[in-house]
């Protein structure tokens, strides 16, 4: 299998910084608590400095969000959307280990990170511009299909995998209490972004909660495919 963002992405988004791990092993009762409240902390203490919407990482997805064509206020990113949450409700809900620390890293980053259960992914996952066809699972259990142009996680069945770039997730490849093999992307588009430590603090914590031996890249529009 492979991840990689499409060509036309990368011209049209040269300022794109992502990262991507794979790791197999992974299981539902592992206990996350201390990481996520570790990574809870960092992101208190930022906003307790400025709300999320000044956070350049924030700044930077809303006018890639603009660019797109969509209002940044009405489609957040889901670094956005968790920092928000976070900062009003003070946690988040837990969801399965996994998805708490990726969502608790995501948050001290302010940097949008998905994960996706291979087991339901085809071949491979591209980051592209729709075609119009894809199908896309809601996690209510409805078929979208994502407009000619937007920005999706495509596999090679042609199913969506994510709509609006890193605004929504499908239903289809979300991790559940089966994941074994997952992929984790993460992307930052502001000035001076560096998703190394991110993608080091990410296996570190994996490797230090379940038996699994990650493998991260660093993805630029010269290397952009990642093989595992």
């Amino acid at each position: 299998m492979h991840f990689q963002h499409a060509p036309a992405l990368w011209a049209a988004f040269p300022e794109l910084v992502p990262g991507a791990l794979h790791a197999t092993g992974i299981t539902p009762g592992a206990s996350v608590a201390p990481q996520v409240a570790k990574y809870g902390a960092i992101a208190e203490a930022r906003l307790a400095e400025s709300p999320e919407s000044e956070f350049p990482e924030i700044q930077a997805w809303r006018r890639t969000f603009s660019k797109m064509g969509l209002k940044p206020t009405q489609y957040r990113c889901a670094s956005e959307s968790l920092l928000r949450r976070f900062r009003k409700e003070k946690s988040l809900p837990s969801i399965h280990p996994l998805i708490d620390l990726c969502n608790a890293v995501s948050l001290a980053y302010a940097t949008p990170i998905a994960v996706f259960d291979l087991a339901h992914v085809d071949g491979h996952l591209e980051v592209r511009h729709a075609s119009g066809d894809e199908s896309y699972l809601t996690f209510s259990g409805e078929t979208e299909h994502p407009a000619e142009g937007e920005v999706v996680f495509a596999d090679a069945a042609g199913r969506a995998h994510a709509r609006r770039w890193t605004n929504r997730q499908s239903g289809l490849s979300a991790v559940r209490e089966t994941t074994a093999d997952v992929l984790i992307v993460a992307e930052a588009v502001h000035p001076g972004a560096d998703a190394g430590p991110l993608m080091d603090a990410l296996a570190a914590e994996l490797a230090a909660v379940w038996p699994v031996a990650p493998r991260t890249a660093l993805l630029t529009a010269s290397d952009p495919r990642f093989t595992f």
